[in-house]
């Protein structure tokens, strides 16, 4: 039903629904996506708090083009169901569901969506951080023909935690989980967002693994920190190269004399049509984060 779009998920940040200053802060700063968490980020015993919150923040504006996702707890917590409604209730763009496992979770979170009076673009965004998830992963990914969901979010500390696993800089023990998920992301049309990356003051670290996720296909990165924010939107944005190889091959293809050509060169580089689309994506991404970033 919901669809993604050419809209930069470059940074996803993480903000703490409890922290009334953080919330008024995400006003100010550059992310494309603000997840105010009601879930890891928020005790126990301050969940209710948290998610009024939230409701006041989001109600009250003031965050401009930012995309606006709440992360909920588990549906089959004490709280998930109520923090459905209130980011329905509230206008935000979408939910992040937590620990999803199998498709029969989309369609149960997709139904207390449609309960909840969410309209059909209402998006729902999944945590992919449980084993039974990286199983089922096509299962899940093919659920959005028949409901909401638009977008994976790596959950790779949670994996870490569920593998018994080392975070190692290559990230070698979750290469298997983060290529499947992306494989099943492209396959039935999603967006895919990388895992968030703990060690705040190691930038070069941080970089490299933004790096790595781009290299992989991941659309954006999800953050712990405004320190991160810069790094992310530049690494998951087309580069000045990248822009001007792509408009020379879209006008290349354009050309009367290359008219019913499947295959061009076009600065020294062999050209082919599955070329000439990813040109048309790289062109179109690159004029949303103009206009974001101008709006």
């Amino acid at each position: 039903m919901a669809t993604p779009t050419h809209r930069p998920r470059r940074s996803c940040l993480y903000m703490p629904g409890a922290n009334e200053r953080a919330l008024e802060k995400a006003r100010t700063l550059p992310a494309d996506t603000l997840l105010l968490d009601l879930e890891d980020a928020v005790a126990p015993d301050a969940k209710l708090t948290a998610r009024d919150a939230i409701v006041k923040a989001v109600t009250e504006g003031g965050y401009g083009q930012r995309e606006i996702i709440v992360r909920m707890n588990g549906l089959a917590t004490e709280w998930g169901a109520e923090d459905l409604r209130a980011a329905v209730a509230c206008g935000a763009a979408g939910v992040l569901a937590p620990k999803v496992e199998s498709a029969a979770d989309i369609r149960a979170l997709d139904a207390a969506l449609t309960g909840a009076g969410a309209a059909e673009d209402f998006a729902l965004w999944v945590m992919i951080e449980m084993p039974k998830a990286i199983l089922g992963i096509e299962a899940i990914a093919a659920a959005s023909a028949n409901s909401r969901l638009t977008t994976f979010v790596m959950g790779t500390n949670d994996l870490a935690k569920e593998y018994r696993a080392r975070m190692t800089p290559d990230r070698i023990a979750f290469q298997t989980a983060l290529q499947l998920s992306i494989a099943a992301a492209r396959a039935y049309g999603l967006t895919a967002i990388d895992g968030v990356y703990n060690d705040i003051k190691n930038e070069d670290g941080f970089a490299a693994e933004c790096e790595q996720g781009r290299d992989l296909g991941f659309d954006g990165k999800t953050l712990i920190h405004p320190s991160q924010l810069d790094a992310a939107n530049r690494v998951f944005a087309p580069s000045h190269n990248d822009i001007e190889q792509a408009h020379a091959v879209i006008e290349a293809f354009a050309a009367p004399e290359n008219a019913g050509k499947g295959v061009l060169k076009v600065n020294g580089k062999m050209t082919e049509l599955l070329h000439l689309d990813e040109a048309r994506r790289t062109v179109a991404m690159a004029e949303a984060i103009h206009a974001l970033e101008s709006a």
